[in-house]
């Protein structure tokens, strides 16, 4: 019996970066693992939308679909959105069985890539002790998203950081910029930036435009086609099918 499609359920933008980075996230995890077919699809601006790839899908024979939330918190997307749409493709397509994977974080995986895109842009391992961190999300107004993304916060303080602040780019504040200058106010010196965002776009540009405006030191980059965020994506795959098959319920 052939795997499931692991099907990666991208949020889309107008920014061309971001299919991009998606793209290039998901061939990392094809060459991870050689044979697994890999789909893309997006909730918004990009094609192909999701609808039509489980379509395509149901129509080339497929008969198991994993499909996985390309999210780093349990918010509005994963909770209300993904699942609509998987309801209704059940509903549509009902020899075709979908289940919906957890979506990405909290994880170690996840810090891990963080910290690899903060020593690729100047910090040292040895910078820890007199660096202070800003942690910057998307942003969300969801209570659950916000608590996931401070205690992410807390639990990179104990990993040596002199300090590390949330801040969010949308929906929640402290902004990144106010962040950086909180961190300034208790006399951190040197002060890093670290977006917790996988794919280009509209809100880490405005991180990156509160990081400049308030004079952080350094900027790390997204997060993007990371290798551990790859093995992550696969390791969220595998979960998904170890767990009793459970299709997508036809009502909330």
């Amino acid at each position: 019996m052939s795997s499931p499609v692991l099907l990666v359920i991208a949020h889309g933008s107008r920014d061309p970066r971001h299919a991009a980075t998606v793209h290039a996230l998901t061939s990392r995890v094809r060459a991870l693992r050689p044979g697994l077919r890999v789909e893309t699809g997006f909730l918004d601006f990009n094609a192909p939308s999701v609808p039509r790839v489980l379509e395509r899908l149901a129509a080339e024979g497929a008969d198991e679909v994993v499909a996985l939330p390309l999210l780093l918190t349990r918010a509005f997307h994963a909770k209300s959105d993904i699942p609509a749409v998987l309801r209704e493709a059940r509903a549509a397509l009902p020899r075709l069985r979908v289940r919906q994977a957890e979506v990405l974080g909290p994880s170690p995986l996840l810090n891990a890539a963080l910290e690899r895109r903060l020593y690729e842009a100047g910090v040292r391992p040895g910078d820890r002790g007199s660096t202070g961190l800003v942690l910057a999300s998307a942003g969300s107004s969801d209570p659950e998203a916000i608590a996931v993304i401070a205690e992410i916060a807390r639990e990179l303080r104990h990993t040596g950081w002199c300090s590390v602040r949330p801040a969010f780019a949308s929906a929640s504040q402290p902004r990144t910029e106010d962040a950086v200058r909180a961190l300034r106010a208790d006399g951190v010196r040197r002060v890093a930036v670290a977006p917790y965002v996988i794919a280009p776009g509209r809100l880490p540009d405005r991180i990156a435009a509160g990081a400049a405006e308030a004079g952080a030191d350094v900027l790390a980059g997204v997060l993007g086609p990371a290798p551990e965020l790859a093995r992550l994506l696969l390791d969220r795959y595998d979960a998904a099918r170890a767990r009793s098959a459970r299709p997508v319920p036809l009502s909330a």
